[in-house]
């Protein structure tokens, strides 16, 4: 069995003579922790044989040859073998617990005569709702082979996202393929980590069932971030406009802040702070600002399209680090909102009747991204500042319904009211009128 708390590589190769290292990771529980961690080869038999574990135990027949650490505040623990033999070939177990039938994954290591080519397990850890940059080894420089993301299981190697379009669905809007550089090497951009991203992914180019030139990458995904929720949908209408801000580190001291439209794991620059705009959004949209201080620049898009509908990446990087965060645009006809069983955040925009009528935006600071969104009831040759007159937005969750008349939001409380007082008020009558015929008869 293989449990969501543990994993590893499923495959391992080295070389006669040479020696290799492999990791197993886990979820940092206090059982996890302290239990004891193994690792066996499984003989004919079926029984799993301890190699090594840390109550101290080594076989003999790898006595001085192999070694155990566990590194507990990381999650992982490695084992390391030297002077293989042709005979190490073999499936073995890394697991926790007191029997060798406890917690485990298994694994196959091939010793082979040559094995000079092989790229070791690459550990990359995440923040939840954070971002991550993987960087693959390179491949065919004429960037003519397909690059690929696939999650290693059970029975092979699933694939996630790839360069001729495929995106699968629980990455949507949230991976990004980059082109191969000189060398053939290109990276693997993922955002608005999961908990459920975590595992044993691999990257390369060609074909999946082929190992050589591709890095297997260990992704953990840290459950306790400092990263608040934030959302993942704007709504506007045609002819709209609205403003958000992105954010980055401001100690990052990032070369480049843009925004990119995503589509199919490829992300295409549309503006950035130097003031570049890309032809097709010319006039209707621009990065104003940019807050070196706070870390922020602020998008601005008006003159709204049906086609403008899609995810936008904000992005801003320098020559080692990268720091991403997506949002996802819905362009509606009329009056405009924004539901979807996705996302925790619900925006309702409205248009204003004059701009004498407007109020300020609801404005939310986030990690990435804050919003500002609206609809616009007139044009104008410049571009809308950041607080857009003529918007108004109701709260996050709040559901509103529009009316043609104002007072009819106070029907279903007047309505009772009214019946009630017609019903006094004909009491009262009644009685003075039973009254009135007793003081009549007297």
């Amino acid at each position: 069995p293989v449990s969501s708390t543990l994993y590893g590589s499923r495959f391992l190769t080295g070389e006669v003579g040479g020696s290799v290292t492999h990791q197993c990771f886990y979820s940092i529980t206090p059982a996890n922790k302290h239990d004891r961690k193994y690792w066996c080869k499984i003989a004919r038999s079926g029984v799993c044989y301890t190699v090594v574990s840390t109550t101290g135990y080594t076989s003999k027949d790898h006595t001085g040859r192999v070694s155990l650490e566990d590194i507990p505040q990381n999650g992982t623990f490695a084992v390391t073998m030297t002077e293989l033999k042709k005979n190490d070939t073999g499936t073995y177990r890394c697991g926790i617990g007191t029997t060798n039938r406890d917690l485990y994954v298994s694994l196959n290591l091939m010793v082979l005569a040559d094995a000079s080519d092989l790229v070791p397990t690459q550990l990359i850890h995440g923040e939840l709702r954070g971002s991550v940059t993987i960087l693959c080894p390179p491949g065919d420089t004429h960037g003519v082979e397909k690059r690929f993301w696939c999650k290693v299981g059970r029975t092979g190697c699933a694939l996630i996202a790839d360069t001729d379009g495929y995106v699968g669905r629980s990455h949507q809007g949230r991976i990004f393929i980059t082109p191969q550089d000189s060398s053939g090497a290109f990276k693997i951009l993922i955002n608005d980590l999961k908990k459920e991203d975590s595992g044993l992914y691999r990257c390369g180019t060609g074909r999946l069932s082929v190992w050589d030139s591709q890095r297997v990458v260990a992704l953990r995904v840290t459950a306790a971030s400092t990263l608040p929720k934030r959302p993942k949908f704007l709504s506007s209408t045609v002819g709209g406009s609205l403003s958000f801000k992105c954010h980055y580190d401001p100690k990052g001291n990032y070369e480049k802040k843009y925004l990119c439209r995503w589509k199919a794991a490829r992300c295409s620059p549309l503006a950035d702070a130097d003031g570049f705009v890309h032809e097709s959004y010319k006039g209707r949209m621009q990065i104003t600002s940019n807050d070196q201080e706070n870390g922020t620049y602020t998008v601005v898009m008006r003159h709204l399209r049906e086609e403008d509908a899609g995810w936008y990446w904000c992005r801003a990087r320098n020559r080692h680090t990268e720091h991403m965060s997506s949002v996802k645009l819905r362009i509606q006809e009329g009056r405009c909102s924004s539901q979807d069983p996705e996302t925790s955040t619900l925006v309702k925009l409205t248009l204003s009747s004059s701009p004498a009528a407007h109020s300020t935006p609801t404005q939310r600071s986030i990690t990435g991204l804050t919003y500002t969104a609206g609809t616009a009831t007139e044009s104008t040759s410049t571009l809308l500042p950041t607080a857009l007159p003529g918007t108004s937005a109701t709260p996050p969750g709040e559901i509103y319904h529009e009316s043609s008349s104002g007072e009819s939001h106070l029907l279903p409380v007047v309505l009772p009211a009214l019946i009630l007082l017609i019903f006094i008020t004909i009491t009262i009558l009644a009685l003075t009128k039973i009254k009135l015929q007793k003081e009549t008869g007297k």
